[in-house]
């Protein structure tokens, strides 16, 4: 682990104006990419205490080994070496959203001499003018069929192009009246490219010209009663009108806009896109995304936008874009989509009307494929089976672990101690197992002890329910019955049906099922705590793991080297979700337990003091602090206090030894009163562990 002021630049150093920062590590790789209005006030940011940093950006800056700038002129140009940097360097520490499939687009090449409308995937392509994207390659085909009897463009491939034109014979579309058969000669290039042009109008959301054309002509032909042309026109019509069909009308006709919403957790973020042209959804597409950084909603929204726009120009970038919240700031933001549209493009959080509710179904799309993405990766028993397996083979198990613990310490600089330890069964969650602990063996702040003392309580609990229920048949040494108070009885006790040991009343005993694996979260020094702990107790049959937030490192009491998963594992995958899900429970019962701390008081111990006598004391005292330097008499002045009670107050207060000033850590400033104020423990949770 670097020490991020191994490699901080001095303070003049670093300019102060905007620019582009990277971090490398110690071979030299870009980690992590960034912009900043102002280089020396961004960077300062992430040479503070680490104590004080986000744990993404800590794990960051304890990676890198060493950080270089590039100043540019303004903010939009930042945003575009940013785009580009990422794209170059693909840093490990950056947000990069990836598909969630690969969406099809209608594609119109209008690069070629005889345009051609296909389906396509992938990169785009200069001079192909796209539109979509599509959820299905079938829902192009399908609009496409209809749009050629009205614009009978091309389709076929380069090769069949050819062939039809050396034998002077088009492909059956040109037959059916589906291709204006330019290979043959019926149409010029020029009528042909005029075709492609109607249709690629038509696509765009232009519709109202075209169907007012055809209807005159239908009634033109009508009134010279050629009758079969105004049917053809009449088909022609349907068709046009079903194809539009396809698209649902949301907005107003003129409407141009994307909008994007974004669904995430601690762990991931998805993102929703829905394309509005001409008043009409035209396509939809989705993202999911590791938080790999510290990042707010309006930096996601941004990173998406770099994703959507990074490689347009013209009308691919929309007139307006709808979002949940706006990037920081997002004056360059706008104009670079401006640029690269050619033309202003609004940039904003809808706030009423169509937009809005339009917003919050892009929004419950944003929600179901979060969810989606996490029940395919968590829920599939294939996934689960392979991540099992996986953990095995890395970790030399002899079988999958079916059931997974996992341990957490979490303090705030070393008070109110605790942990907690989640169970993980064929790769899901069993909270009705879950546990929590108090560091009860010593004072102060030692993850190491503390998982020691841990471990040896869930195992010693372990053991005193294998003695009662009679399950050892041999008799254990006298350090192992003395470690779990033992007291060996013969009668065995009733299992339910999936062989656990159960109480009279049918329930599971707590801590009597063991694990096959135990996770701690931490290095090397936490697994050795551990596998010491299980050694003392004579438990050999329990493998023991940790997984280091670092580099997401599994680490062996019995190697000196950690074993590397791949980024894409779904062992990895697997043990990340334990290790997170042990660490949200054990910090959610930390702030609990602080919570009930800092809101305790000595006048809570005052006997025949109410909620109403107390809370009218701190008022006419301003502190518990005044109150304690009040006379008696003094006392007596608060309305409902006689001098029984104010004797009785003042006593509790004289005995009860006045607490250390309180420190806003954000401000550094000595609070008066006893107890915190929400913006001091809002800043406290920075320095949680």
């Amino acid at each position: 682990m670097a020490d991020p002021s191994s490699y901080r630049p001095k303070p003049g150093q670093i300019p102060d104006s905007p620019g582009v920062y990277k971090f490398r590590d110690e071979h030299g790789r870009v980690i992590y990419v960034g912009k900043a209005k102002s280089l020396r006030q961004r960077l300062a940011n992430y040479f503070q205490d680490l104590a004080g940093l986000h744990p993404r950006t800590r794990t960051m800056v304890t990676t890198a080994a060493s950080v270089e700038w590039t100043v540019v002129t303004t903010e939009v140009e930042a945003l575009q070496l940013e785009y580009s940097w990422i794209k170059e360097f693909d840093p490990r520490f950056n947000v990069k959203y990836r598909d969630d499939k690969s969406y099809p687009y209608l594609a119109v090449t209008l690069n070629e001499e005889f345009p051609r409308v296909q389906v396509m995937r992938g990169a785009k392509k200069k001079g192909v003018r796209y539109f979509g994207p599509y959820a299905h390659a079938w829902a192009i085909r399908e609009t496409v069929d209809l749009m050629l009897r009205v614009f009978p463009v091309r389709t076929c491939s380069a090769g069949v192009f050819k062939r039809s034109a050396q034998i002077g014979r088009p492909c059956l579309l040109g037959y059916i009246g589906k291709c204006s058969a330019p290979c043959v000669g019926r149409v010029s290039a020029e009528e042909h490219r005029e075709l492609a042009e109607e249709f690629c109008d038509f696509m765009a959301g232009r519709t109202g010209a075209y169907l007012r054309r055809l209807e005159r002509g239908m009634q033109e032909a009508a009134e010279e009663m050629e009758y079969e042309r105004a049917a053809r026109l009449r088909d022609d019509i349907g068709a046009l009108k079903r194809a539009m069909e396809k698209s649902a009308v949301v907005l107003a006709d003129a409407t141009d806009a994307d909008l994007i919403a974004v669904a995430e957790d601690e762990l991931e973020a998805a993102v929703q896109i829905f394309h509005v042209r001409g008043g009409r959804v035209r396509g939809q597409r989705g993202w999911v995304t590791d938080k790999v950084e510290a990042v707010t909603t309006g930096g996601l929204v941004e990173h998406a936008l770099q994703q959507l726009y990074g490689e347009e120009r013209g009308d691919a970038v929309p007139k307006e874009v709808l979002v949940p919240a706006l990037p920081e700031p997002v004056e360059p933001v706008a104009q670079w989509l401006s640029q690269r549209r050619g033309s202003q493009v609004s940039l904003r959080i809808p706030q009423r009307g169509d937009k809005k509710d339009l917003m919050a179904t892009v929004g419950r799309n944003a929600q179901q494929a979060l969810a989606l993405h996490k029940t395919k990766r968590a829920s599939d028993l294939t996934t689960r089976s392979r991540a099992l397996e996986e953990i095995a083979e890395a970790l030399g198990l002899d079988s999958v672990p079916l059931r997974i613990e996992c341990f957490d310490i979490s303090h705030l600089q070393g008070e109110d101690v605790v942990a907690s330890m989640v169970v993980f069964e064929d790769g899901l969650v069993r909270k009705s197992e879950y546990r929590r602990f108090q560091i009860k063996g010593f004072e102060g702040q030692d993850d190491v002890r503390s998982m020691h003392e841990v471990i040896g309580r869930r195992f010693k609990r372990y053991l005193q329910e294998k003695q009662k229920s009679g399950e050892w048949t041999e008799e254990p040494d006298a350090g192992t019955a003395a470690a779990v108070d033992g007291v060996l009885t013969a009668a065995g006790e009733p299992n339910r049906a999936d062989g656990r040991p159960v109480d009279d009343d049918g329930r599971p005993k707590r801590f009597a099922y063991p694990p096959q694996l135990v996770v701690v979260d931490g290095g090397a020094p936490q697994v050795a705590a551990a596998r010491r702990a299980l050694d003392e107790l004579g438990i050999d049959d329990v493998a023991v793991c940790g997984l280091a937030k670092r580099l997401e490192e599994v680490w062996l009491p019995t190697e000196d080297d950690p074993v590397v998963l791949p980024r894409s594992s779904e062992g990895l995958y697997l043990l990340q979700r334990v290790r997170d899900e042990a660490h949200r429970f054990a910090i959610t019962y930390q702030r609990n337990k602080r919570s009930k701390r800092l809101k305790s008081s000595p006048l809570d111990a005052v006997p025949g003091l109410g909620d109403t006598r107390r809370q009218a004391l701190l008022k006419h005292f301003g502190s518990l602090k005044k109150l304690r330097a009040a006379t008696v008499d003094e006392i007596c002045e608060v309305p409902g206090v006689g001098r029984k009670t104010a004797e009785t107050v003042a006593a509790a207060l004289a005995g009860a030894a006045p607490s250390a000033p309180a420190v806003n850590t954000a401000t550094g400033e000595i609070i008066e009163d006893d107890g915190a104020p929400p913006a001091a423990l809002s800043a406290e949770r920075g320095q949680e562990r």
